[in-house]
């Protein structure tokens, strides 16, 4: 099952978010198994409409970046919380912007706080990487209120798609993103590598790469 909610093709309401610091149409990815956080502050909780959608990561004082197909609806971030609906730094969203399958917030204002720093290449074949996430816990249980992490092993830097584009994909080692962690980074070595986009939950998930896009994110947001 593909993670990305067909709603969020005509950019409407979903469920999904990861995050890490150093994660057709289907639903978002949430983390299955893996361990809670218990800091994170540049982690971003994303918000349509008031309700919880995916997750993000703290990019600069102004800008989050989380997946494309989260944006829509009236939008707002909880930064800075290990909590995706307490504690923290709430902001609304004055405007998005997009390109493959990742997507750039623009802040009513500016956020003080630890921000991730992005790669400028995809992570070895092999190589062991961090995600994080708000997503379910479990193929029907609700989003988790406090953010999880889970370890996976890089399988390809050649995972595409005609909406997603290039991604990077991996498998479980401890636990895996399903929905409710959509938006969330992937880290190798303490740079963001990946944006979650699609996974079934159980074998495999795809990140958006963001070395692919790396360019077009300092266009954008001048990092």
């Amino acid at each position: 099952m593909r993670i990305r909610l067909t709603m969020a093709v005509v950019a409407t309401a979903l469920v999904g978010a990861f995050v890490s610091p150093s994660a057709a149409a289907a639903a978002p990815q949430e983390i299955i198994g893996g361990s809670t956080v218990s800091s994170a502050p540049w982690a971003a909780a994303v918000f349509q409409n008031g309700s919880f959608a995916c997750s993000g990561s703290i990019i600069a004082p102004r800008w989050v970046l989380t997946a494309r197909h989260c944006l829509g609806g009236t939008m707002s971030v909880r930064v800075g919380s290990v909590y995706r609906s307490s504690g923290g730094t709430t902001r609304t969203v004055s405007a998005t912007q997009s390109r493959y399958d990742l997507g750039l917030l623009y802040l009513s204002s500016a956020v003080s706080t630890t921000y991730v720093t992005l790669a400028s290449s995809n992570p070895p074949v092999g190589s062991t990487n961090t995600i994080f996430g708000w997503g379910r816990t479990c193929t029907n249980c609700d989003a988790s209120p406090q953010l999880k992490t889970a370890s996976v092993r890089t399988t390809t830097n050649n995972a595409t798609d005609a909406y997603f584009g290039p991604a990077i994909r991996s498998t479980g080692v401890n636990g895996v993103a399903w929905r409710g962690d959509s938006g969330g980074p992937q880290f190798y070595n303490g740079q963001q590598v990946g944006v979650c986009s699609t996974g079934n939950g159980s074998t495999y998930q795809n990140y958006a790469s963001v070395a692919a896009s790396r360019s077009w994110i300092t266009s954008v947001a001048g990092v």
